[in-house]
């Protein structure tokens, strides 16, 4: 801010976004830093490239007034994007209740010791798009080019890592189900192979059985028979 003593002027210069074939714009920002009515007035260089919004005006004790300055849309650049266009900010005190009604031209002249304040203020172009910074080859070892290469291979590499690990799951999925599948045929195959072992087992417990019975009837007909026998031999001896 300016260190007048009516007004304080934010900012010090007018920085106008540039593009061709386009207006922009900018603001002032004035502050009465009295306790009296201070009036103003901005005038340009070049008044048909500017417009003022508003030009003159009365600023309120302690207030503060915003102005607008638009510049036209320019057809041309300037080869070296400098301005030579100035802008004059004029401001006295006035008397209180005074409005925008009553400025006159004659306010702002310095006849007759009136304190006139006067402020220059100057133009200058930024551009309205500014480009993005791109590492210096020497910087990165790379050209541009190669640098958005590498960029495409980092996002492929990118891509299949994420799709190999949303491929896993799948996988992994479909090998605990085949294992699943296989575990389930091989206890269905050893219930199989029990029950087989358990019937073998009971067919054989029966033969033993039935050979144990037969056992017991041959020898108890070869005792009875030696038994008669004897028996026969005795009566007959007798």
């Amino acid at each position: 801010m300016s260190c007048g003593d009516l007004l304080g002027i934010h900012p010090t210069e007018l920085k106008f976004p540039f593009e061709l074939k386009k207006q922009s714009s900018c603001s002032l920002h004035l502050t009465n830093k009295t306790d009296q009515y201070v009036a103003f007035k901005v005038k340009t260089t070049n008044p048909k490239k500017y417009c003022v919004r508003p030009n003159t005006g009365i600023v309120l004790p302690g207030t503060t007034c915003d102005v607008t300055v638009t510049m036209q849309a320019q057809k041309e650049a300037p080869s070296d994007m400098q301005c030579k266009d100035k802008f004059l900010l004029q401001s006295v005190t006035v008397n209180i209740g005074a409005t925008t009604k009553d400025i006159t031209p004659d306010m702002f002249n310095k006849d007759g010791g009136k304190v006139v304040e006067e402020f220059k203020l100057r133009v200058i172009y930024i551009p309205a798009n500014p480009p993005s910074p791109v590492p210096e080859d020497s910087e990165e070892g790379l050209s541009p080019r190669a640098s958005m290469q590498d960029c495409g291979h980092n996002n492929g590499s990118m891509f299949d890592t994420v799709t190999k690990s949303l491929d896993e799951p799948k996988d992994r999925s479909s090998e605990a189900l085949s294992l699943i599948s296989k575990l389930t045929e091989e206890k269905t195959s050893a219930i199989q192979q029990s029950q087989k072992l358990r019937n073998e087992l009971e067919l054989l417990r029966k033969e033993v059985s039935r050979s144990r019975a037969s056992g017991f009837s041959v020898m108890f007909v070869v005792l009875v028979g030696l038994l008669g026998l004897v028996l026969g031999y005795f009566i007959q001896k007798m």
